[in-house]
C-alpha cells in the first residue's frame, strides 16, 4: 500500500518561496509516476507539476518557471519547490503516485496524500 504524506506549507507574501515535501512509502518515488496537485477553494482540482520514472517532467502553464519537482529516491521524497508565488496559487496541495510510469497527463493518478494548505497573501 502505497502512503504519501505532505509537508512545507504555510503562508506566505506574494513573490515569496515554499517548499513542499511529500514523503511516500518505502521505494514509491522510483517505482511511481509522481506529481503534485492543488485545489482552491471552489474550484476543480488541477495538475501542477509531475515527473515520470524516466525523470522526464512536466509543468501546468501557470507555474512554468517557478515551480521544480524533483525527487530524492534514497529518501523516498518527492519536492514541489514553489519561487515567485503568487496570491492565485493559494490552495490545498496534494502529492500523488499513479501505477502509469510515463506520460505528461495530468490523469490516471492512483494514491493521494491528505493535502498541505499554502496560502500567498498580496
Amino acid at each position: 500500500q502505497v502512503q504519501l504524506v505532505e509537508s512545507g506549507g504555510g503562508s506566505v507574501q506574494a513573490g515569496g518561496s515554499l517548499r513542499l515535501s511529500c514523503v511516500a512509502s518505502e521505494y514509491t518515488t522510483r517505482r511511481y509516476r509522481m506529481g503534485w496537485f492543488r485545489q482552491a477553494p471552489g474550484k476543480e482540482r488541477e495538475g501542477v507539476a509531475l515527473i515520470a520514472v524516466t525523470s522526464s517532467t512536466n509543468y501546468a502553464d501557470s507555474v512554468k518557471g517557478r515551480f521544480t519537482i524533483s525527487r530524492d529516491n534514497a529518501k523516498n521524497t518527492l519536492y514541489l519547490q514553489m519561487n515567485s508565488l503568487k496570491p492565485e496559487d493559494t490552495a490545498m496541495y496534494y502529492c500523488a503516485a499513479s501505477r502509469i510510469l510515463l506520460g505528461g497527463a495530468f490523469s490516471d493518478f492512483d494514491y493521494w496524500g491528505p493535502g498541505t494548505q499554502v496560502t500567498v497573501s498580496s
